[in-house]
């Protein structure tokens, strides 16, 4: 079995791409070596102790070095874990955790009734411009809220933490959406 690596945006964050599907359907982001616990896979990568985050793509896993680590000396480690997880066919979650995965929910915020169209439109963008561009370079947005012409956006995997985060939002992502969508103001990360 190859896994193939890709860097990304965010220097802290490599892509491993094992080949085959990761996730079913959606995504899921690991922030500490607590909610790993859902997944002996990405409980595995944190046990390196050198892991900040871990983070399941469609077909992909993003991993995120703590600070000061070198990927030159993560990498091989990270690598042998991936190649032992796909190899043996184990399931990505643990049976038993399954009720503990927590899903984020659609908004963060109570959209306005009267934004129906516009939040719809927003929705549509992103899920058909912005996330498979992101997922690309080994991270996910997703729609939190559209309030008085903000849209909030959470940022998980190789986007969150990223130096170059600030720049996708306001250069790229803010700009197709007020292009498409008038009533676009803003676009903020929450």
């Amino acid at each position: 079995m190859l896994i193939q690596t890709e860097t990304t945006p965010n220097p802290a964050t490599l892509k491993f791409m094992p080949g085959q599907a990761v996730m079913d359907g959606g995504t899921r982001d690991f922030a500490t070596p607590e909610e790993a616990e859902a997944s002996s896979l990405a409980e595995a990568i944190f046990s390196t102790g050198d892991v900040d985050g871990v983070f399941f793509g469609r077909d992909f896993i993003s991993v995120t070095a703590a600070p000061s680590v070198e990927w030159k000396d993560l990498k091989p480690q990270i690598l042998a874990i991936l190649l032992d997880h796909f190899s043996s066919g184990a399931p990505l979650f643990k049976a038993a955790s399954a009720g503990g995965i927590a899903i984020e929910p659609d908004a963060g915020f109570a959209d306005d009734p009267a934004d129906a169209d516009i939040v719809a439109q927003i929705k549509e963008l992103i899920e058909t411009r912005v996330r498979p561009a992101v997922a690309q370079d080994g991270g996910d947005i997703v729609y939190r809220g559209f309030q008085n012409g903000k849209v909030f956006l959470a940022l998980h995997g190789a986007c969150a933490g990223c130096p170059s985060s600030t720049m996708t939002l306001k250069q790229g992502i803010e700009s197709l959406l007020k292009h498409y969508v008038p009533e676009v103001d803003a676009v903020e990360a929450v």
